[in-house]
């Protein structure tokens, strides 16, 4: 019995710990992966382009585009994903805000290893020249991550609407 109660716990907490983490957003939507490196009996390495839209700022999506490791490690999903990530934000539409938010502020987080390592896009505003900056960086418990990158987006008029001023919409 202790045996069978031992590979129960193991299995609920390998669960718990490969559940993704909770974020402003369910989950990205994938655009497209390409193989950058070929396995013969497992999955290959990967470079993946996802989409997101922030969750407060309609008109705004995001792309970025993450390796995904493959090999054995990769399939079993403990692989400790590299920090390099690119993103590329955009305005798509018309820009509102649906509610007030800080510096800094979390658009997207996704786990990028079995225990310790996020990637995080956040939001801030450039009020003096109504610019949108987000940035994308992935943070490790004990080091910390140096790779980020950034994209801007000037918040423009679309169609009859008048641009929205993003400084209006900060906390103070």
């Amino acid at each position: 019995m202790r045996p069978l109660a031992l590979v129960t716990a193991l299995g609920l907490a390998t669960a718990l710990v490969m559940t993704p983490v909770a974020s402003a957003q369910e989950e990205p939507d994938l655009i497209f992966k390409k193989s950058t490196v070929w396995k013969l009996l497992t999955p290959d390495h990967k470079l993946a382009t996802y989409a997101v839209d922030d969750p407060l700022v309609k008109g705004v999506a995001c792309h970025f585009t993450v390796p995904e490791k493959g090999g054995v490690s990769g399939w079993l999903g403990v692989a400790e994903e590299v920090s390099d990530i690119s993103l590329s934000c955009r305005q798509v539409g018309p820009v509102t805000f649906t509610e007030k938010f800080e510096q800094g502020d979390e658009v997207f987080r996704q786990r990028r290893s079995f225990l310790f390592k996020k990637m995080r896009i956040v939001r801030g505003c450039d009020a003096k020249r109504n610019v949108l900056v987000y940035l994308v960086y992935s943070d490790k418990i004990i080091e910390g991550s140096p790779k980020n990158s950034t994209s801007t987006v000037p918040i423009m008029p679309w169609g009859d609407a008048e641009a929205a001023r993003c400084a209006e919409w900060l906390e103070n």
